[in-house]
């Protein structure tokens, strides 16, 4: 048993949920999950969600925790995972954060600086608008803040302009409760995977998203209102699988297009937590199993 919390990032299928439930295992802890899709119900095999016995096994939290008809973000992950670290620590357990959120563990580390609340009429009305329009407005009213986004994330626009339509000054000058430590946090490690495995890795991953029902699940979740929130309805996969049931891709076009966009976002993935975070890198290569891997990230941590 450690105590102090453990932090686990890396990017998607980089292999750091299953690190995760092999040293969750070893010092009886237990994992919170640090991912901004995995927080819907519903919302299973394209986020590729622990499954019930893993879960049975070892238990997580900040899974499962919203419905697809209610917002989330950062301040909310913050607020719910110190408590659950709280909770977990007082129970003599060890809590391991893991996941590929970037913003969320920095959010979670360094504080969330002085933006205000979010505005439930303010979002939706900016939700509403097309990606073009989103990316006019940011350049307009804080063209350094352009530069540090990804302009093909919706989500992150919405929230920047969201603040920048609440104060009046650009998002850009807000993020003040960031801190400029070069010390990296405590027990804070990136899983490192050589590129031309993790894209193995993602495909993989994405061939058994597909086999598993990915369709289906998608079919069922727009039933259940996906198309109204705009958060889970831009997760990769289910966007593009949305396209395909629309009649706008084939079979094959929509699987390629989900590798193609999934490597694209692992690229983010780890451009973010090299340069935004300061964390340990763990390299794993393609030859060493999860126990060899688990055995030494127990020797480092502190």
């Amino acid at each position: 048993m450690i105590g102090s919390p453990i932090y686990l990032a890396g990017a998607t299928a980089s292999g750091k949920s299953e690190l995760a439930l092999c040293l969750a295992k070893k010092i009886e802890g237990e994992i919170v999950s640090v991912d901004s899709m995995q927080v819907y119900r519903g919302l299973d095999i394209g986020t590729a969600k622990p499954t019930v016995e893993e879960q049975l096994e070892i238990r997580h939290h900040l899974i499962d925790i919203v419905r697809l008809d209610e917002s989330f973000d950062a301040a909310q992950f913050v607020r719910l995972a110190e408590r659950a670290s709280k909770d977990i620590i007082d129970r003599g357990r060890t809590p391991i954060f893991c996941g590929g959120t970037g913003l969320y563990f920095r959010a979670l580390i360094e504080g969330l600086g002085d933006s205000p609340p979010g505005d439930e009429t303010i979002r939706k009305e900016l939700s509403l608008l097309p990606l073009e329009s989103l990316v006019q407005e940011l350049k307009e009213k804080d063209p350094n803040f352009v530069n540090q986004v990804d302009l093909k994330n919706p989500r992150r626009l919405v929230r920047a302009l969201e603040v920048i339509r609440l104060t009046g000054r650009p998002y850009s000058s807000q993020r003040i409760g960031w801190r400029t430590s070069k010390q990296a946090p405590k027990n804070f490690f990136c899983i490192n995977r050589e590129v031309e495995v993790l894209n193995k890795r993602i495909h993989n991953r994405v061939d058994r998203m597909f086999e598993n029902g990915l369709i289906e699940e998608t079919k069922h979740l727009v039933k259940q209102g996906l198309l109204e929130n705009r958060n889970a309805c831009q997760a990769l996969g289910y966007r593009q699988v949305l396209n395909f049931l629309d009649g706008k891709l084939s079979l094959g076009s929509v699987i390629e297009q989900v590798k193609a966009k999934t490597r694209q976002f692992a690229k983010r993935q780890r451009s973010w937590f090299r340069n935004q975070m300061k964390c340990e890198v763990l390299e794993w290569s393609a030859e060493e199993n999860v126990n060899s891997c688990c055995e030494r990230l127990f020797g480092r941590i502190s």
